[in-house]
């Protein structure tokens, strides 16, 4: 193969990762325009389109996925390579891409991936905000954070940071109008500020301690809402109870802008795990991450 058809299915790898010309370029460190060229000139070698284009979206055709689905394992394991000759002496570099939930970033992310980016200053960082499922094998990342579940069955899990304590939270306005919940059972009577995730059927769970198990009761869903500060906004709004991580709202509690009921019988949710696909040619980049990971508080 000549060099210059590597570099174009280099290319062409990214730009289906990327699911466009500027972001792939962007991640390349090229113009958009020599991206652009280098797909049509490879797209004239091979007689075939690669991708659909819109003005709005570039999606690959049924050849182009079928290109892709083959190229990806190899340009991995090319990437793996030069990977370990830059371990060989001593460097650690590359780009970093974890596909995150919005709500890992207040929890312990932002610390974990500071910690990281000072430790590691040859890695680029990149972070993807969703709490959408997401395809390991297809979507170009190296791994993404979860709570409580695996993405796909043949994903390796990885526990992380610690239990997450939980509160029932409502402010001051929406208690004195609704009265005071003094078991979960009381919920029944009460509105709700529900957290879903994009695409779910129903909102998250709320848990309740019972004996030596739990068991879930919920309020009535007043609103549903999937950003984790909108939920604070609406709650301290007198809308509703709101199930939610307890740190980040230690403050509000403090202030007397919304107040915890239901104590102690709410359980810990349990760690956040970093879902990958194989030990097998891991990057070093992310290698080091998952240590880091494990070893943080």
């Amino acid at each position: 193969m000549k060099r210059n058809q590597l570099s174009d299915i280099s290319i062409f790898v990214e730009v289906a990762k990327a699911k466009g010309f500027r972001v792939a370029a962007k991640n390349l460190k090229l113009s958009a325009g020599s991206v652009s060229e280098a797909i049509q000139r490879f797209e004239d070698r091979l007689g075939v389109r690669l991708f659909d284009r819109t003005t709005r979206k570039t999606v690959l055709t049924t050849l182009g996925q079928q290109l892709y689905e083959r190229s990806l394992p190899a340009i991995n394991d090319l990437e793996y390579a030069l990977n370990e000759i830059a371990e060989e002496r001593g460097v650690i570099s590359g780009t970093l891409k974890l596909n995150v939930p919005r709500t890992s970033g207040l929890l312990f992310l932002d610390q974990l991936i500071t910690e990281y980016a000072l430790a590691y200053p040859h890695v680029d960082i990149e972070l993807i905000y969703n709490d959408e499922k997401v395809d390991l094998v297809s979507s170009g990342i190296d791994a993404a954070i979860r709570s409580q579940h695996l993405l796909e069955k043949d994903t390796h899990a990885i526990p992380i940071g610690v239990d997450h304590d939980i509160a029932v939270v409502a402010s001051p306005d929406y208690l004195e109008r609704m009265g005071w919940p003094n078991t979960p059972e009381d919920l029944l009577a009460h509105d709700g500020i529900m957290f879903t995730v994009a695409n779910a059927n129903t909102p998250i769970q709320w848990l309740f301690k019972r004996g030596d198990g739990m068991y879930s009761v919920a309020p009535k869903p007043r609103m549903v809402v999937n950003e984790f500060s909108s939920i604070l906004q609406y709650a301290q709004a007198g809308i509703g109870l709101a199930y939610v991580y307890a740190s980040p709202v230690q403050s509000l509690i403090a202030s007397g802008k919304l107040v915890e009921v239901l104590k102690g019988q709410v359980p810990s949710l349990p760690k956040y795990t970093i879902n990958y696909l194989s030990k097998r040619h891991m990057p070093s980049r992310l290698r080091a991450f998952i240590d880091m990971a494990k070893n943080s508080r």
